[in-house]
């Protein structure tokens, strides 16, 4: 190598380090964080990896993703002080609001909040399989639709999104699964007619494949009855127009529900200028990642749903703020949030204080009447009753 190389070469590296070492400085990341996701392969899973790379490339922070079945396994280590971060499901809002798997002893409510979500052109919604004669919501009494042993994600979408056609689940005949991925087998074999799922998952593509075929039923924003019966079941949906996934011609908009996946968020307890930094990070090198997994490019900043079911954690409202995207409604609706939280904290602590059952169920349904009680003294909407 030539003497003008070999300098050309170290000043590269030079600009290079120096680079890595100005952008660390700027947003002050911690040199390893750790995040935990659904199954390694997941769509949230390879999303929190690319996410990762881009610290890692930028800032030099390496990000360890950890893998877990279930949301309790996910949220354990943030709870145990040994991961910062996590790609969540909708389990977060459950976590949130103390109830399903998380109306336990072990847990209760739990203050979680917001970094960044991801909603992109596809679905989180009702599918029906194509020859199972579902053209609308009206059609969906006497079908059979798919539930999971142990899923209440799952289970409580399915009863939110017949909901919406007006229909209960003594309208429907409820096939149960022992996992997600047996439900949407059984769609395959003619088991079941109706399911939920997410228009890009890889399993919906299986059953667009089969000879039953795919389709996803329509649920339009302007139907209000249909979507405050859906919200009263399931208030994280809301209305989307999708245009990509398994049964999707080119050009072809379905108007479904959607809630944002992945959802990554801290506890409201964990370090205001980490989650910052992490924020911070993701909107200011957002070009870097969005096109490494199909989805991430759902975590840009515009597309970001400030007024959801989640406050969204201080650190994160002050780079969403510094990147203008935050506004006075989102405030007004973040301490709202942070009320109903705090009301739920307040309520589990005194029910904690009545000795209350050991026995699970007894204890459950004790919670969840003194849940009740507190959110109703305070004004607000008790839901899962």
């Amino acid at each position: 190598m030539s003497k003008n190389k070999t300098i050309a070469s170290a000043l590269g590296a030079v600009a290079a380090a120096l680079a890595l070492s100005a952008s660390a400085q700027e947003t002050k990341l911690p040199a390893t964080l750790t995040v935990t996701a659904y199954e390694t392969g997941s769509n949230g899973f390879n999303q929190a990896v690319a996410v990762g790379a881009m610290l890692k490339k930028s800032f030099g922070t390496d990000m360890r993703v950890l893998p877990a079945g279930n949301d309790v396994a996910r949220l354990g280590p943030l709870k145990a002080g040994r991961a910062q971060a996590s790609a969540m499901g909708i389990g977060t809002y459950f976590a949130q609001e103390g109830v399903l798997e998380f109306a336990v002893k072990e847990w209760g409510p739990q203050p979680l909040q917001l970094i960044l979500s991801a909603s992109t052109c596809s679905g989180q919604s009702l599918g029906a399989a194509n020859d199972a004669g579902i053209k609308s919501a009206a059609d969906m009494k006497g079908k059979r639709a798919g539930i999971v042993v142990g899923s209440p994600a799952v289970n409580q979408s399915v009863l939110a999104l017949i909901a919406f056609g007006g229909w209960t689940p003594n309208d429907v005949k409820l096939v149960e699964f022992a996992s997600y991925g047996a439900m949407m087998k059984g769609v395959v074999n003619n088991e079941i007619d109706l399911f939920f799922a997410s228009t890009i998952s890889g399993l919906a593509k299986e059953i667009e494949s089969s000879p039953r075929g795919i389709t996803w039923v329509s649920m339009p924003a302007s139907d209000k009855a249909g979507w405050a019966r859906l919200q009263k079941i399931a208030p994280y949906f809301y209305p989307h127009k999708s245009t990509c996934g398994a049964g999707f011609a080119k050009g072809q908009t379905v108007e479904t529900s959607v809630y944002p996946y992945p959802i990554f968020m801290a506890y409201g307890t964990q370090d205001a200028g980490t989650i910052h930094a992490l924020t911070k990070a993701m909107l200011t090198h957002y070009d870097e990642y969005k096109d490494a997994v199909p989805g991430v490019d759902g975590l840009e900043g515009k597309r970001q749903n400030l007024q959801w079911t989640m406050p969204y954690h201080a650190g994160a409202v002050r780079a969403l703020t510094e990147a203008k995207l935050w506004t006075e409604a989102a405030q007004k609706h973040n301490e709202a949030l942070l009320k109903r939280q705090a009301t739920l904290a307040n309520a589990w602590k005194d029910y904690l204080k009545t000795n209350p059952p050991e026995d699970r169920d007894q204890f459950r349904a004790g919670w969840m009447k003194m849940r009740a009680a507190a959110l109703t003294k305070a004004g607000m909407e008790v839901l899962f009753q």
